[in-house]
């Protein structure tokens, strides 16, 4: 026979009744759901005097990570991520070509005054 510890079954310390006396006062609470578009529920808790409005309307799933509503039927999707842009293409965004030659052909040109090798 394995014993571990104390020869009375579930008595340790702490043991005992659970009640408001031994572990505090327990505020009222609400429990909200919410699921994922992956079918995983969360259920978390939110004290019964929050203001409506304070809860929100969506959490992201521990699960997966994917947004969470409070809708079972229409849970959120998740937003279409846009792929990673470089400097050029959002530089290519803001200019036109004719706009990078005649930048290039200014900058260029400042470069060459400040060198002292102007050629006209």
């Amino acid at each position: 026979m394995a014993s571990g510890g104390s020869a009375i079954r579930g008595s340790r310390v702490g043991a005992g009744p659970m009640g408001e006396q031994d572990r505090g006062f327990h505020a009222e609470r609400i429990q909200v759901h919410y699921w994922c578009s992956n079918g995983h529920q969360l259920s978390p808790y939110f004290l019964a005097t929050i203001e409506p409005e304070e809860i929100p309307e969506q959490l992201d799933c521990p699960n997966c990570g994917a947004p969470a509503g409070r809708d079972r039927d229409n849970p959120p999707q998740v937003a279409k991520l846009e792929p990673y842009k470089t400097h050029l293409a959002y530089v290519k965004e803001r200019r036109t070509e004719e706009e990078a030659v005649a930048l290039l052909e200014e900058a260029l040109t400042q470069l060459r005054a400040r060198r002292g090798s102007v050629t006209s």
